[in-house]
């Protein structure tokens, strides 16, 4: 398993939270989203074998969010 932590921008509730959560978590290979809304960062651990950080940042741009490199 592979985790990775984003920092990312736009989020200011907890409906911000479950967009991402739930748009991390449709990839195949994900196993855990954890969000923390007062830090502004995603924590995400996966499979690199069936995802990777480009789909991952993908999925949280398609939430409306904007991940900061």
């Amino acid at each position: 398993m592979t985790t990775a932590v984003l920092s990312v921008s736009g989020m200011s509730c907890q409906h911000c939270v479950m967009r991402v959560k739930n748009g991390v978590s449709a990839l195949d290979g994900v196993t855990s989203v954890q969000v923390d809304l007062a830090a502004q960062t995603v924590a995400v651990e996966f499979d690199a074998q069936k995802t990777d950080l480009p789909a991952i940042k993908a999925a949280i741009a398609d939430a409306g969010y904007t991940v900061n490199e």
